[in-house]
Formats: structure tokens, C-alpha cells, sequence
């Protein structure tokens, strides 16, 4: 059983003062009746409708993002548009947040959930969750690259630290020299830009199309969302 204002708060990312207004006004209603905001429902069974519209229980929402350059994953910032500011409203709830980041510059694949474990599945290096991106060189690929990376290539480290080695990592070659697709299974800071800076190249141009199974919608422009359903969530894991 849960408060019916949580419930609001939670499934429809209404504050909680706004929960408590839209009850009082009778636009929320539980069964087809008027319920103060402090009433316990059956999340799972009770029909909760708000102006009509009938809100349904999902306990954790997933949400895939086409991340546009300049917008930062982040929850929130004064100063730039982060990834949650571009979730509409039919999809936006409580404690949202981007499950990995991308750069500022990096565009692609952003997964935008609530669920903590899957986050930490997605991110631990143990897990070997696949990240595949397409990456702009400055110069062309060298056929030398795949043994590189498949023995795990060692980057410089970040403000004096100590060189890293990455974990093995698979490069697929295009038509277009200057082009490739990467898969890392880790997340490190700046991780494919200093890859290639470490083979000698510069990454001019770069976007995550994948996690894990899950594949970019090709049809999602930049900037645009759309919800991932559980059974998509699944192949993440």
C-alpha cells in the first residue's frame, strides 16, 4: 500500500504540494472516487486517474535519450541544458537520472532511469556490459589498431596519475577510413578520446549507438526520447 500523494509524486513527477492541490480539487481521483491525499492505495491494482487520465504503476521507468552535443548528463546544472531537462513531462517522475555519462560534445545513446541496481549493472566493468560508439578520427585507422585494442591499450591517466590499461576492446572498421565503431566495456574518464590520442589519433567526432543488446533508435532524432520497455531492458543485462 502506498500514500496516494507519493503515488503521484512518483509516477506522474508532480511535486507534492501540487499532488495535495490537484486532490483536493477532485482532478485526481482513485476508482472513480475522490480521495484525500494522505489515502492509502493499491499501487498495483487501484485505477488512479488524473484529469481523466488514467496514470499507470511502473516501479521504474526507462527511458532512451538521443543526447544532442552540449547538453550534459547531469540532474541538474545552473548553467547548461542537462539530459533530464530534454524528458517530457508524460515521462518524467521522481529521481530520474542519467545511468552514465557521455560528454558535453559526445551525442548518442543516453539510458535515463530510476533503478539504481540496473545503473550499477550498466557501469560496473565486472558486468562487461558493451558500449559500442561511432568515432571520427582526425587522420584514417590503421589496420594496427585491432591488435591494440584487443590486448587492452594503456592510456595516460588523468592530473598526474599513473597510466591505466583498458579492458580489451573491439574496433570495427567502414567504408570510410576515417570512421570506425568501438566497444569498450568499461566507462573511464575521457576513455575513447584518449585511446585514440594513445594510437597516435584524435577523435574529431563521437556517438554511443549502443548498450548492451539495446541499439539506438534510428528513427529518435537528436534531443528526442522515448520509453525503453522492460522487456528491451532485459538484453541490457
Amino acid at each position: 500500500m502506498m500514500r496516494l500523494d507519493k503515488f503521484i509524486v512518483h509516477q506522474a513527477g508532480l511535486s507534492r504540494s501540487e499532488a495535495a492541490k490537484l486532490t483536493a480539487s477532485g482532478k485526481i481521483l482513485v476508482n472513480g472516487k475522490k480521495c484525500s491525499a494522505s489515502s492509502r492505495i493499491d499501487e498495483t491494482n487501484d485505477i488512479v486517474t488524473i484529469d481523466g487520465k488514467t496514470v499507470v504503476y511502473r516501479k521504474f521507468v526507462y527511458i532512451m535519450l538521443n543526447k544532442p552535443a552540449g547538453v550534459i548528463c547531469a540532474t541538474r546544472d545552473e548553467l547548461s541544458q542537462t539530459v533530464i531537462d530534454l524528458i517530457p513531462g508524460e515521462l518524467m517522475r521522481k529521481g530520474l537520472f542519467p545511468a552514465g555519462r557521455l560528454d558535453k560534445d559526445t551525442r548518442g545513446f543516453v539510458l535515463i532511469t530510476d533503478d539504481g541496481a540496473l545503473a550499477h549493472d550498466i557501469l560496473s566493468p565486472r558486468r562487461h556490459v558493451e558500449k559500442e560508439y561511432e568515432v571520427t578520427l582526425e587522420r584514417p585507422a590503421e589496420e594496427g589498431y585491432e591488435q591494440i585494442l584487443a590486448d587492452g591499450i594503456t592510456i595516460n591517466g588523468q592530473s598526474g596519475e599513473p597510466p591505466e590499461k583498458c579492458l580489451p576492446a573491439k574496433i570495427y572498421f567502414t567504408d570510410d577510413p576515417y570512421t570506425v565503431r568501438l566497444v569498450i566495456c568499461e566507462g573511464k574518464y575521457h576513455q575513447i578520446k584518449r585511446m585514440a590520442k594513445a594510437l597516435g589519433n584524435r577523435v574529431v567526432g563521437l556517438k554511443r549507438i549502443r548498450i548492451g543488446n539495446i541499439r539506438l533508435d534510428p528513427s529518435l532524432p537528436e534531443g528526442m526520447c522515448r520509453e525503453i520497455s522492460h522487456k528491451e531492458i532485459s538484453d541490457i543485462r
